[in-house]
């Protein structure tokens, strides 16, 4: 008897105890192209002071997120480097809602100082003379836009030939003309003013006809387990305190 005393009493503890516990924070999960990470994460964090949640960015190529997406059936918000992949997840009856939060452009890059002197033609990338890298289309948005961009301008089978790399995303594009490995590459211009890139990349831009601002958009997706929560993240995401701090990182309006 004085047993079942003594353990009755410690099970009155653990229970009192986890009365008291605090509730675990709900989690908002974010699947978001690696070239916008940065006012992703920022505006997370954010989000995560105000509303008490913890924020979770799943970082990489567009296509790739999305078939992770699918197949795993969890997420509550999406944000491609490109509009083509909400189309393509539309499609599946993935997105509930969706929101313009920046803009984004294609630009040719080269290493700082353009040591080899190059154009911005186009055609240079299928110049054997150079070392080109290019992103790969069925894993990235950079790799989608620059497949576009070279269809359109009759050379993509050219510049596959001559094509020494294909990267999987922007950050593996930066990091051949950082390494000096590559000559020159096609890639998001937003990643060429962040502090770290300034000093190893230039940029060559290409005729707006060809490579037109691109619009980022942010969706919310049917998966969603908090739907509340990504309506907030979305409303601050376009909110002007939101859209100043895509502008900070090279998202903004290309007007």
């Amino acid at each position: 008897m004085k047993s079942f005393r003594i353990l009755s009493f410690f099970l009155i503890i653990i229970l009192g105890l986890s009365a008291c516990a605090p509730a675990p924070r709900k989690e908002l999960l974010i699947y978001c192209g690696i070239t916008m990470i940065r006012p992703m994460r920022e505006i997370g964090d954010i989000i995560e002071k105000e509303e008490d949640i913890k924020v979770i960015i799943i970082k990489g190529g567009s296509g790739n997120l999305l078939r992770s997406i699918q197949i795993n059936n969890v997420g509550d918000l999406y944000l491609p480097g490109s509009s083509s992949y909400i189309e393509s997840a539309t499609e599946k009856n993935l997105i509930i809602e969706t929101n313009l939060v920046g803009y984004n452009r294609a630009t040719l890059m080269v290493q700082k100082g353009n040591p080899l002197n190059i154009g911005n033609d186009l055609e240079n990338l299928a110049d054997p003379a150079y070392y080109v890298v290019i992103g790969n289309p069925d894993s990235g948005s950079i790799g989608k836009e620059t497949r576009r961009i070279l269809q359109e301008k009759g050379i993509y089978d050219l510049v596959l030939q001559n094509t020494r790399e294909l990267t999987t995303d922007s950050k593996d594009l930066v990091s051949v003309l950082v390494e000096k490995r590559a000559d020159l590459v096609i890639n998001w211009f937003a990643v060429s003013i962040w502090d770290e890139n300034t000093m190893y990349i230039e940029t060559l831009p290409i005729n707006i006809e060809l490579a037109p601002p691109k619009e980022l958009i942010l969706a919310s997706l049917s998966t969603s387990r908090e739907p509340e929560l990504a309506k907030i993240f979305i409303d601050y995401a376009v909110s002007a305190e939101g859209q100043a701090i895509f502008q900070k990182y090279g998202f903004g309006s290309m007007e």
